[in-house]
């Protein structure tokens, strides 16, 4: 069996979740997930990341992590982060997004999921 190397459409994709839970739990949506979301967008194609082969910056539901919230994660490597604030995303999409290392400051503990 031959198997190919087809090279990914986009070399990484980080996933917001902005899961809003009507019954007041836990959940991103309350941590200002979108303005995260927006800021990462805007960052990654201030600094020419966006597109084909590059980085795509996707929204999700609920990525079952609600109690680390906010959380984000990076594919294809699978990293969880939780963040603070703009600075937080910021060193992300620097260090991780462009530059391939993982910013272990902001790791999700492995523990926490719903």
């Amino acid at each position: 069996m031959t198997v190919l190397k087809i090279p990914p459409f986009f070399k990484r994709h980080i996933f917001f979740c902005l899961n809003e839970r009507k019954n007041n739990e836990a959940c991103c949506a309350q941590h200002d997930a979108q303005a995260a979301f927006d800021r990462c967008k805007a960052q990654v194609k201030a600094k020419g990341l966006a597109g084909p082969g590059e980085v795509r910056v996707n929204k999700a539901g609920c990525l079952d992590r609600c109690a680390a919230g906010p959380v984000a994660v990076v594919y294809p490597e699978g990293v969880w982060y939780t963040y603070v604030d703009q600075s937080d995303i910021d060193e992300i999409v620097e260090s991780h997004l462009k530059n391939g290392q993982v910013v272990e400051r902001l790791l999700t503990p492995e523990q926490l999921g719903r």
